[in-house]
């Protein structure tokens, strides 16, 4: 399971991982699964967590007074899930996660991140790049869903993220981007005819 953290790791450095480095990481991460329809995170509850999967797809989402599902993030292999606020200011998440298929991960609880970031620069280098990457995904969504048409956002999805599109249901992918089923099923049809 750790091996997959590590070749994931080598993408962002340059430089290889000491054997002391090895080991802080090893320590620093606990192995965990969950079945498909687990929670790893409810609303209500603190997120202590980060789980880098290893094997699965998990997805975060809201759920409004009317009982529907707002979902913001979606993860599979080699991909990182938890609520970031909830984890930085210790405070109750807004958000479910769950698994939707059975999945692997590993996790970390934030003073074990901390300790990585100050003594693996490896670490401290994927840390800063996924947070620049975050940062412009997340601004890219946000523009997009103020001024982009349904079409333009299902179209740029399956661009992005091409091997979502094949894990998920089309009602998570429909959530995700902020249109009903019905619409995702007839944005699908018109661009089938084309």
């Amino acid at each position: 399971m750790y091996e997959a953290f590590f070749n994931y790791l080598n993408k962002f450095s340059s430089e290889s991982i000491s054997e002391d480095e090895d080991e802080l990481i090893r320590r620093a991460f606990t192995p965990a699964k969950l079945r498909k329809r687990q929670y790893f995170l409810q609303a209500g509850d603190q997120s202590k967590n980060f789980a880098f999967i290893v094997k699965g797809a998990m997805r975060q989402y809201s759920v409004d007074d009317r009982g529907v599902e707002h979902t913001v993030r979606l993860g599979v292999e080699g991909w990182w899930m938890g609520d970031r606020e909830s984890w930085v200011m210790l405070s109750p998440s807004q958000y479910h996660i769950d698994a939707l298929e059975n999945t692997e991960m590993l996790l970390i609880n934030r003073a074990n991140a901390l300790e990585l970031i100050r003594r693996v620069p490896a670490f401290c280098e994927m840390t800063r790049q996924l947070d620049e990457r975050n940062n412009i995904a997340n601004q890219r969504r946000l523009t997009s869903s103020i001024s982009a048409t349904a079409e333009k956002r299902y179209t740029d999805f399956i661009a992005c993220y091409p091997e979502l599109a094949e894990r998920f249901p089309q009602h998570i992918i429909a959530s995700y981007l902020g249109i009903t089923k019905d619409t995702l099923s007839r944005i699908k049809r018109r661009l089938l005819q084309k």
